[in-house]
């Protein structure tokens, strides 16, 4: 099921209408492509978040305008928690486009059972298909990787009609072997004997003894 976004015209650009819409619950959005012009548009923040949130690249455009078109740039804050702007482009569902979708592990690998520690290295495929088909995710499997063994790119299995663009022999995800921290060396304590006493009178003795 594609997301709906309800978009309105609008007519006022700037830092201070971009915030007064904020404000309002609304996010600035340019919509272009297509040979046709650029077109300023706001969308209730909550529907953009939601799209977001499901993965979804590919929206359905309703209200001021009704048109299919892809999430191509998403600006966020500083911090990563409030989107500040949407860039769309204009597409059709049978269109084929290159995208980049998120790229997660599934199953457990047999060389993490036999202690090994499975890292997961790249995150997101580049792949090329339908804009109507375009996968909320793609899925790394890791049941068959052992000990030592490595997952790239072009292992992962695509849905028909995907072509992956990313090369494939690009590293996905490896089995390693846990690190050993290193034993702390035992320190030989030397423990400091008695000082020695001294023998009151050694002098005098000595002296005595040179004189006889």
């Amino acid at each position: 099921m594609t997301d709906v976004l309800n978009v309105a015209l609008r007519n006022e650009r700037g830092t201070r209408a971009a915030g007064r819409l904020r404000k309002n619950g609304q996010t600035p959005a340019i919509l272009y492509g297509h040979g046709k012009g650029s077109v300023s548009l706001s969308v209730p923040t909550p529907q953009i978040r939601s799209a977001i949130r499901r993965g979804a690249q590919m929206v359905d455009l309703e209200g001021a305008l009704s048109e299919k078109a892809l999430i191509r740039e998403i600006q966020w804050d500083t911090f990563c928690t409030h989107v500040l702007h949407i860039d769309l482009t204009r597409v059709s569902a049978t269109e084929r486009v290159a995208v980049r979708v998120p790229l997660a592990t599934r199953g457990e690998s047999p060389g993490a059972k036999e202690g090994g520690v499975v890292e997961h290295v790249l995150f997101e495929l580049d792949i090329e298909c339908s804009a109507g088909a375009i996968p909320s995710k793609l899925e790394a499997n890791l049941r068959a990787l052992e000990l030592g063994g490595a997952i790239t790119a072009g292992q992962i299995v695509l849905p028909e009609g995907v072509a992956l663009i990313t090369p494939a022999d690009t590293l996905v995800a490896h089995c390693v072997a846990a690190a050993v921290e290193p034993e702390d060396e035992e320190q030989e304590i030397v423990h400091p004997g008695p000082n020695e006493p001294e023998v009151i009178g050694r002098k005098a003795d000595e002296s005595e003894e040179e004189s006889s």
